[in-house]
């Protein structure tokens, strides 16, 4: 290992505990803290709903501003996590209250890459949690 790997080493944090404080920071609301964990080319893709994707720290901005808005007390869960390298799997249980009362819920799986402390990138494969169909009673 040469000697600007093992600084390296010693001063980032590894991806898992960078990913983590992003939840961390969107459980608590903090948009500062959120923002400040993102690069400001950062790229995200939804490679279900291509018209989602977007680039740039201040996408990430916008994108929260608006669920901490209209979901003002959204959490986000981790069911499970792995740190592979520089990127981060996980499937994450989103959930809170919209402000017209209507429950919002949605799961799904998402990988980070993660250098230097910053996600430089995002793929999330995201969706809504349905409610299960209920027959009608006669």
């Amino acid at each position: 290992m040469s000697q600007k790997q093992a600084q390296d080493v010693q001063t980032h944090s590894s991806p898992k505990l960078v990913f983590e404080r992003m939840i961390q920071a969107t459980n608590r609301h903090d948009l500062e803290a959120m923002v400040a964990l993102f690069a400001p080319d950062y790229r995200s893709e939804q490679p279900f709903h291509p018209e989602r994707n977007f680039v740039g720290s201040a996408g990430v901005r916008k994108n929260w501003n608006f669920f901490f808005t209209t979901i003002p007390d959204i959490q986000i869960e981790i069911l499970g996590e792995v740190e592979e390298g520089e990127t981060v799997w996980a499937e994450l249980h989103y959930h809170g209250t919209q402000t017209d009362g209507k429950k919002h819920a949605v799961r799904g799986v998402t990988l980070q890459g993660i250098q230097a402390d910053q996600i430089i990138w995002a793929r999330l494969y995201i969706e809504e949690v349905k409610e299960p169909h209920r027959e009608r009673k006669k």
